[in-house]
């Protein structure tokens, strides 16, 4: 299952954060985020863009190498969760609920369950 958690997480991070990094823009009418100079626009391609980037090239790396397996698995649990709790805590205080909320709530906290079963039953890497 550690594999099959990896093989899918990889490539929509690693292509969703390259969409972000080239078309910040995109976020505008789905999520509501918006850049109105130069800075904003950089920190939107940094987090959407570089930092999910990461994460996928992470989850790739553990798909092809089990010393890096637990690791990736590992962090992709504790990045999907706390976006998931910060999302919620946010919605709740800002009346954030929509349906892009809803899509990335599922994301989310499928994606962190899914790698919590795959950490379950992985095995440590080989010394």
């Amino acid at each position: 299952m550690d594999r099959f958690v990896l093989g899918i997480s990889a490539p929509l991070w690693f292509l969703y954060g390259l969409y972000c990094f080239f078309v910040p823009g995109s976020l505008e009418d789905p999520a509501g985020v918006l850049a109105t100079h130069g800075t904003g626009s950089a920190e939107l391609r940094a987090m959407y863009g570089g930092l999910q980037a990461a994460l996928g090239a992470l989850c790739g790396l553990g798909f092809v190498n089990p010393a890096y397996r637990r690791t990736a698995l590992t962090t992709l649990l504790f990045l999907t969760l706390g976006l998931g709790l910060a999302r919620l805590g946010g919605a709740l205080l800002d009346d954030g609920f929509s349906a892009y909320t809803g899509m990335a709530f599922a994301f989310e906290y499928g994606t962190a369950g899914l790698a919590a079963l795959a950490l379950r039953g992985s095995e440590p890497a080989p010394a």
